[in-house]
């Protein structure tokens, strides 16, 4: 996923946008969350009292953005039951993305979890405790239409100058493949380094290029060169050892796929449904990639 030069920390309002499930909102605050237990429903504690604190990076859409002052998205929607499970509501802080890859913010007690379409892998586990998979991930080459690159190895190639988001499986697997990719800071930054011409093509998840490509301008002047299946699945984390939170974000994806809430999120927010994570390996079995 992404990365931002220095911290920057944000308090922002989550929501669903799904019929019947429980609106959660968060409002800044620098006490403890008020008055009342940190202990919410079967016995988690939380950093503050009331609320599910979640460590995110914005923007990344589908899966976490502001929309019309709201943050919305696949992720946002998940975590919205986790913390209705508890009896909170979920409050968002937007973080830099080099923290969700040591867990710092979450040893330091500033969020509960961390929920940024972050790929499970085995160095990560060493700073982190991932939930069981929510989302099966691929990487996909953004190319301008009229640029003639038909896959990654044609780009190569032809030497062609591409992009890729700091710190993320694109990028790692780009260089990978003895590319050289220039690093931009988000996933926004990524396209308009497209649009721009300071790049030719780009590699970034799919589900990202799935969305951009919502849009007819971006449809009109961009396509899809190549999928790439790097065996990707996305993780929730908490902090190492807290198994009461990640028993309880296990029970709420479980039970997501079993009622079909999760297929709904799945169809609002990605796309067409394809049973993936909801009938995937567990976390300890998850492919050692990147994002």
């Amino acid at each position: 996923m992404k990365t931002t030069l220095g911290r920057r920390t944000r308090i922002l309002t989550a929501t669903t946008a799904t019929a019947g499930l429980l609106l959660v909102a968060g409002c800044s605050s620098d006490d403890d969350g008020g008055s009342g237990t940190k202990t919410a429903a079967g016995g988690v504690e939380l950093v503050k009292a009331g609320q599910l604190t979640t460590c995110t990076h914005l923007p990344y859409p589908p899966f976490q953005s502001e929309i019309d002052g709201e943050v919305q998205g696949f992720d946002v929607s998940l975590v919205d039951l986790v913390a209705e499970d508890l009896g909170v509501k979920q409050e968002i802080l937007d973080t830099p993305f080099e923290n969700f890859k040591t867990g710092a913010f979450l040893n330091s007690g500033e969020c509960d979890l961390a929920a940024a379409g972050m790929t499970i892998t085995e160095e990560r586990k060493k700073n982190v405790d991932f939930s069981d998979p929510y989302f099966d991930a691929t990487q996909a080459l953004l190319v301008d239409k009229g640029s003639g690159i038909t896959s990654l190895a044609d780009a190569k190639s032809k030497k062609v100058k591409l992009g890729a988001q700091a710190q993320t499986t694109g990028e790692d697997y780009a260089k990978s493949q003895g590319l050289d990719p220039v690093s931009f800071e988000s996933s926004d930054a990524v396209l308009n380094g497209l649009r721009s011409g300071q790049v030719k093509a780009v590699v970034i998840d799919y589900p990202v290029v799935q969305g951009w490509l919502k849009d007819k301008a971006n449809a009109d002047a961009f396509q899809v060169a190549e999928q790439l299946n790097t065996g990707e699945q996305y993780g929730f984390t908490v902090k190492k050892g807290n198994a009461k939170l990640l028993a309880a974000v296990n029970k709420a994806l479980a039970d997501a796929k079993a009622d079909g809430t999760y297929k709904k999120l799945y169809e609002k927010w990605i796309g067409p449904y394809v049973a993936s994570a909801a009938e995937g390996e567990s976390a300890a079995s998850a492919s050692p990639s990147a994002s």
